[in-house]
């Protein structure tokens, strides 16, 4: 059955045309565009795009921080029956931004007043870009520049004679025709551009409906950039199925007001709905947990018995109130009406759940928010699977803390060990699906598609294990790659390489980062080079010096160094771990095909890994650095 996103939106802008779609600040209230009006904005969009020339199957690019243009501007050129490459923010013009725009082969870019100046840095190296739509009035505009007024005009011009023949270029976009082009944050080559169809995001979209439920009178607040699939789905296309509300935060000059506007727009929002991510959970418990403290030392005693109280009766969630436990009720009950209450009233007071993404996210974060009624779902996915591809929900016996929720579906999921034997119940591997949600592939790559999707059957580098009664544990990669607080993955091999390689003070290196702040790595210098600089000396002063100039080693790649823009500045090690010992085939830590086994690295040296983010830890001529540094010069 032929289902793409025009299809999913023009069925919920007729069932609920005059209810509110999008929610915007303007003149100090959120303002609502309702089903009916986001369409008629989005045709104006998609026709003025066809009026300047841009034709079915071309990219064309969103670079803005969240609001209603970008929504509108995407379902406006899909409209246009065009392939959107939606943009992190956090790009920056050298290299990343103009790779991405440079390999999809982009001609038109939708972009913000604020993140206009990178496109113009870089406007005469993208010969391609014929046309820089801005979303709100800029100053002068340059050659090929106009704003998205100036093009809606001209696409309400363009549909007085041509909108029945617009809008069959709508109605004959297929379900395995391109919706989007997004880019993962490279690996150990360039990044990778995930091609996710049409049918991929509605297919999702049914699929993470028999995990969770929408009313059509909730409300979804979204602080995650719009880019990611993560957003698309969980953000605005599930909502569009069921007819609900979308809030973005309201926009500041600079990144930092943007983020102070959160908490006072949930306060305004309501929203009934959060997506989050680990990075974002933590920093709402921390603002919870001062709001408390500032109450002072006998409402923080209360509130940590309260929480106590509720971690008993929860337990997991999926045991909660179980045994024994049911006596205590009542009190829970009384908890939650003189104190959770409260701390949900800072989030608006309607919250009913936030859907987790992102990393993993600890068990304890979960029990937290649980507690104190607003519950943080878990989920677990990836780009290449539009992401959903498990999650856990509200219904009793339909979650567990620590999990990754049950599988959504449709969708097949095996358990592979190295050799690609499937996995029983309760055993460790890597985890492989297969369904209609899975990519088309990576853009121009082949090879990469060929490694990652085969037969159908998606690799998703993730080791986890399936649960006999039905919940996924992701314990993270399979492999090797890096993943950060906010979910981000890259792949460290080149990295490493290119390190060794080019340095004679390094000859090993792991880089490693489990959801850690920042990222780091376990370094083995090389003894002949340690012993030159040491000349003899082995006093504290001398050993700092050699550790200083470990770290510069690595220094040299982020911005302004000698080897700058190789790599993203965001996955290089901000704290290095030196240690005495080379990795080896005898102590167990290079394979027989002469490979460090990272996770044997790693297990040896958890306690290091665990130190590198103490604040002593991270200064390079740490005490521990300085031990090792004199073992090798002996």
């Amino acid at each position: 059955m032929k289902k793409t996103i025009i299809d999913l939106f023009e069925s919920s802008v007729a069932k609920y045309g005059d209810k509110d779609f999008l929610l915007e600040k303007h003149d100090g209230v959120f303002q609502p565009t309702s089903y009916k009006q986001t369409r008629e904005l989005a045709l104006k969009v998609g026709a003025g795009l066809a009026a300047i020339g841009v034709q079915p199957k071309q990219t064309v690019s969103i670079l803005a921080e969240g609001c209603n243009n970008w929504i509108i501007s995407e379902l406006g050129l899909l409209y246009a029956g065009a392939i959107s490459v939606p943009l992190s923010i956090k790009l920056e013009e050298a290299n990343d931004l103009l790779f991405r725009l440079r390999h999809a082969d982009v001609e038109t870019i939708f972009v913000s007043r604020n993140q206009l100046p990178k496109i113009r840095s870089i406007r005469e190296q993208l010969p391609l870009v014929k046309h820089v739509i801005i979303f709100s009035d800029a100053e002068p505009q340059q050659e090929g520049e106009m704003m998205l007024s100036e093009l809606m005009a001209k696409g309400e011009e363009y549909l007085k004679t041509n909108e029945a023949e617009f809008l069959k270029v709508g109605q004959a976009i297929q379900n395995d025709d391109y919706a989007t082009i997004t880019y993962t944050s490279g690996t150990t080559a360039d990044p990778k551009g995930v091609i996710l169809t049409h049918r991929n995001y509605t297919a999702n979209v049914e699929q993470a409906l028999t995990r969770i439920s929408i009313p059509s009178d909730y409300r979804m607040f979204i602080i995650l950039p719009l880019d990611h699939c993560f957003a698309h789905v969980a953000g605005f296309y599930i909502m569009v199925a069921c007819g609900a509300s979308v809030a973005t935060t309201q926009v500041g000059r600079t990144p930092m007001e943007t983020l102070k506007n959160v908490p006072v727009n949930i306060k305004e929002v309501k929203p009934h709905v959060l997506l989050s991510v680990p990075a974002l959970a933590k920093n709402f418990r921390k603002s919870i947990e001062t709001s408390i403290k500032k109450q002072g030392p006998k409402v923080e005693k209360l509130f940590n018995f309260a929480l106590k109280v509720a971690y008993e009766y929860n337990q997991d969630g999926y045991s909660k109130g179980k045994g024994w436990r049911f006596i205590l009720k009542p009190l829970v009950a009384l908890f939650d009406k003189i104190l959770f209450e409260k701390v949900r009233a800072g989030f608006g007071g309607n919250i009913k759940f936030f859907v987790g993404g992102g990393a993993l996210l600890d068990s304890e974060l979960q029990r937290f928010f649980y507690a104190v009624g607003m519950p943080m779902l878990q989920g677990y996915g990836l780009s290449e699977a539009t992401p959903i591809i498990s999650a856990n929900s509200l219904g009793a016996k339909r979650h567990r803390f620590g999990s990754s929720g049950m599988v959504i579906q449709p969708l097949e999921i095996k358990i592979l060990d190295d050799e690609g034997n499937e996995m029983p119940t309760g055993v460790k591997g890597e985890i492989v699906i297969k369904g209609e949600n899975v990519m088309a592939g990576y853009w121009k790559n082949p090879s990469a598609t060929a490694e990652t999707v085969k037969d159908g059957w998606l690799y998703t580098g993730d080791m986890g294990y399936m649960a006999e009664d039905g919940f996924l544990y992701v314990l993270g990669r399979f492999k090797s790659l890096l993943i950060a607080a906010d979910g981000e993955k890259y792949s460290p091999e080149g990295m490493e390489e290119a390190i060794v390689d080019k340095s004679k003070l390094i000859d090993q290196i792991i880089i490693y980062n489990n959801q850690s702040p920042f990222t780091s790595a376990i370094v083995v210098p090389n003894r002949d080079a340690v012993r030159t600089m040491l000349a003899g000396k082995d006093d504290d002063a001398s050993l700092a010096v050699v550790a200083q100039a470990i770290s510069a080693e690595i220094d040299k790649y982020r911005t302004g160094g000698e080897y700058a823009d190789e790599f993203p500045d965001r996955w290089l090690p901000g704290a290095v771990a030196i240690v005495g010992e080379a990795f080896t085939e005898q102590n167990g830590l290079v394979n027989s095909t002469m490979k460090v086994v990272r996770g044997k690295v790693e297990e040896r040296y958890a306690d290091r890994l665990e130190y590198v983010y103490t604040p002593e830890g991270k200064k390079a001529a740490n005490p521990k650095n300085l031990e090792a540094i004199k073992q090798i010069a002996k």
